[in-house]
């Protein structure tokens, strides 16, 4: 069996784990990006689905994801660390540089943020390499519907489909747009990845 790692912190300079676009043995690396919401703490079955898909998983969260999600489990799951912060740029990688990407919730700060380049998160850095270099890209993002109103939301939407992006998104569905509980879409976001792998396998 693996050994398996909880992220830490080594510090605020960024050396990212993207290096090239490279497949682990058979299976391409697929990195999970999980954002401060209620759904990340739901990430263990689509992980599950994901690896069943011919996958290679790794996760990495944001700092605030970190109070819906306990890393070790999924560490466990994926015999990768689980990421949250920059590495030291002494520490070598520790994990397979990336495929694909599915930021499954991605919060309104983080999506916004994804239109400007920042990356003042690990997450960020990470996507933001992902765009420079046409990597697959799935955000589904859950903001409530209050803010996905903001005017930012939709130019978000609209630019990052326009770089590529796969934005899965019903406004109808998002939280406090009715008075029952938001139910996140990890059934169109399954469907969605059936159809990356797909397209992997026919190139």
């Amino acid at each position: 069996m693996q050994s398996t790692a909880v992220a830490v912190s080594f510090g605020w300079q960024a050396t990212l784990e993207i290096e090239e676009c490279v497949v682990t043995g058979n299976r391409p690396v697929l990195y999970i990006v999980a954002c401060g919401g209620r759904p990340a703490a739901q990430l263990e079955p689509f992980i599950r689905f994901a690896q069943d898909g011919g996958w290679d998983v790794c996760v990495i969260l944001t700092p605030d994801a970190t109070k819906f999600v306990d890393a070790a489990p999924l560490a466990e799951l994926t015999g990768h660390p689980v990421r949250v912060q920059y590495k030291h740029p002494d520490e070598p990688d520790v994990l397979p540089p990336a495929n694909a990407f599915v930021v499954a919730p991605a919060t309104f700060n983080t999506f916004n943020k994804m239109t400007v380049g920042a990356s003042d998160t690990l997450a960020l850095g990470l996507l933001n390499e992902g765009i420079g270099m046409g990597l697959p890209i799935i955000v589904v993002p859950w903001p409530n519907v209050d803010l996905a109103r903001h005017p930012a939301f939709d130019r978000s939407v609209t630019l990052l489909r326009e770089w590529g992006v796969t934005v899965l998104l019903d406004s109808s569905r998002l939280p406090r747009a009715t008075p029952q509980p938001a139910v996140f879409p990890w059934e169109e976001v399954r469907a969605e990845l059936v159809k990356l792998r797909a397209g992997l396998i026919e190139r």
